[in-house]
């Protein structure tokens, strides 16, 4: 939780914050285009598009690394220990990787970190 009054006003993200929400909205805005209207099934058997955004995932996780810890802070609603954990997995238990699980991060949580990245470039 931030220390900062509610009231406060928000600093201007730092250029490697603000690159790094960009790469956050740029892969995000993928991983929906590339799922679209593809149901779990389909999804799991089009290996192309699951390799996608299983890479579009990652960056995201590694572009949630590079944000300003205050900045991780002012969005509490957002699972930033799981969105950062991913990466690690998707590099190194790649084997244990779900096109299941990929599926229902792009439909329940990607939305969210859009939002949050259109948010912070706003700012």
């Amino acid at each position: 939780m931030s220390d900062r009054p509610p009231n406060a006003t928000r600093s201007l993200p730092s250029e490697r914050s603000a690159q790094a929400w960009g790469d956050i909205a740029l892969n995000a805005r993928r991983a929906i285009d590339w799922t679209g209207d593809l149901s779990a099934e389909a999804f799991a058997e089009d290996v192309r598009t699951m390799y996608a955004v299983t890479r579009a995932l990652e960056i995201i996780s590694e572009a949630a690394r590079r944000l300003e810890a205050s900045e991780r802070e002012d969005r509490p609603e957002l699972p930033w220990k799981d969105i950062t954990g991913a990466g690690n997995v998707y590099r190194h238990d790649y084997d244990e990787v779900s096109p299941e699980i990929l599926w229902l991060t792009v439909r329940r949580r990607v939305p969210e970190m859009l939002a949050a990245a259109e948010a912070a470039l706003r700012a």
